[in-house]
């Protein structure tokens, strides 16, 4: 947990450039706060990693981890939204969940942004300030594909559809998507970001394969427990790379 404490926060810019929600990153995704490709690899070196909670599952023949997914998170913000996306590579796309329930994400591959807004120094695991942000990579968009999990002074773990968002999804091939979401802050939590605010901020992203409650990949924190979160500071706007002319 001081380790953790003690990293670098993860400056997450500010957007200043139009976004349509429409599953094509392209306007944005520059400007964007990434830090490269992560796959299970990458996360075994992690300072947050857990083999136990941190793994993939094995499931009839899979092909080796490097080729079973990976992908690439971006997140931004402005004065009222969160923006989030990623690129996925993925070798199988996995939406059915035998004993399915709608807060049941984490069975089906989804992607999960936790936020704790504004960071605390108070052990919580979904206490007030927390939230959870999930999508389902299901093309059909059910209902429950776009998911919250909050918590409050009195309610731990409260669950309910994520309504104050906008979200797209881009199926590639076999199991590999684009996903393009932004979260209306003001709206869901009363909160209005502002730049240099400090936020707790983790990542899970599950992928099953089939296999019963499938693997995860967890970044920048090990759980629930809020305290273990990263630190993200809201920055100003980014400019891409600039390239040099020949």
């Amino acid at each position: 947990m001081l380790l953790l404490c003690l990293l670098a926060a993860l400056e997450i810019p500010r957007l200043a450039v139009p976004v349509t929600i429409d599953g094509n990153l392209s306007e944005w995704k520059e400007r964007a706060f990434h830090d490269g490709v992560w796959d299970v690899y990458r996360v075994e070196k992690s300072d947050w990693y857990d083999p136990r909670i941190n793994r993939l599952t094995r499931h009839s023949v899979e092909p080796s981890p490097s080729d079973d997914f990976s992908a690439r998170y971006y997140t931004a913000w402005d004065d009222r939204y969160l923006y989030l996306g990623a690129e996925v590579v993925d070798n199988v796309n996995d939406v059915e969940d035998p004993a399915h329930e709608p807060k049941r994400w984490y069975f089906k591959d989804a992607i999960c942004w936790f936020v704790e807004i504004p960071r605390d120094t108070v052990n919580e695991r979904f206490g007030e300030g927390d939230h959870a942000f999930c999508f389902v990579a299901d093309a059909r968009r059910p209902p429950y594909a776009a998911w919250h999990r909050s918590g409050t002074k009195v309610q731990s773990y409260r669950e309910e559809p994520l309504e104050a968002a906008e979200w797209a999804l881009k199926r590639g091939r076999n199991g590999d998507f684009t996903l393009e979401a932004k979260v209306d802050l003001q709206r869901l939590t009363g909160v209005t970001p502002r730049l240099g605010d400090t936020w707790g901020l983790s990542l899970v992203h599950t992928d099953p394969d089939g296999g019963d409650y499938g693997g995860h990949l967890i970044l920048y924190g090990k759980g629930d427990d809020d305290n273990t979160w990263g630190l993200a500071r809201l920055v100003a706007e980014r400019a891409p790379v600039e390239r040099r002319p020949d």
